[in-house]
């Protein structure tokens, strides 16, 4: 397990469909509904990732329609796990610790809150594209007891939008003979993409906190 976690990590697809075959997509299920779903678990690959599934899905290694279909079902439905835990649990969960540590951070809590502040119900949807918030977006939305039919009908339209979207993206640049040689250059520039809005809300912050 450590070892498939260190090959998810490094974006290794080649290590990853030799060994796990067909049951690729039940690794990729869990890995996407693990990241939206649990709210301790905001660092696992989630846009590289899909990139990487399209990419793989071009080359024939994959099939396009089942990453689509069962990651999608697996993004909507860790939304709704987090959802609940933030509604059942609340702010209790920062009192979780293992050896002293928390094991959720309150300041990650708070950014996704400035995200809410900013951007209303849509930014369930816009959340998506965004590491880190998009773990904490529906544990929010559930602390904050928002009501849970409008939550739902936004988070299916943002599950489907982020994994369709990222998942083509993938797909149609694969073909690209600069893209296949430099896939790992690719893969950093969507990380970058991905974390650039948070570095510019940080930047903002800062800089307003100085003003003031």
């Amino acid at each position: 397990m450590i070892e498939l976690f260190k090959h998810l990590f490094d974006l290794d697809f080649e290590w990853i469909v030799n060994h796990y075959s067909d049951s690729i997509y039940i690794v990729l299920f869990l890995v996407i509904f693990i990241e939206t779903g649990l709210v301790i678990m905001p660092f696992l690959p989630g846009d590289s990732l899909l990139f990487m599934a399209g990419m793989y899905a071009k080359f024939g290694n994959l099939e396009l329609s089942y990453i689509l279909f069962f990651l999608s079902i697996a993004a909507i439905l860790g939304d709704n796990v987090n959802y609940w835990i933030g509604r059942r649990i609340g702010l209790g969960v920062f009192e979780w610790k293992i050896r002293g540590h928390q094991l959720v951070k309150e300041s990650y809590l708070k950014k996704t809150e400035e995200f809410f502040d900013k951007r209303g119900v849509f930014a369930i949807i816009m959340a998506r594209f965004v590491p880190i918030v998009r773990t904490f977006t529906p544990f929010a939305a559930g602390v904050g007891k928002m009501n849970y039919r409008k939550f739902l009908m936004f988070d299916i339209l943002g599950g489907v939008l982020w994994i369709c979207s990222m998942t083509l993206v993938g797909y149609f640049l694969g073909e690209i003979t600069w893209v296949k040689e430099n896939n790992s250059k690719v893969v950093l520039g969507i990380v970058l993409l991905s974390v650039l809005p948070m570095l510019i809300s940080f930047a903002k912050s800062k800089m307003s906190s100085k003003n003031a």
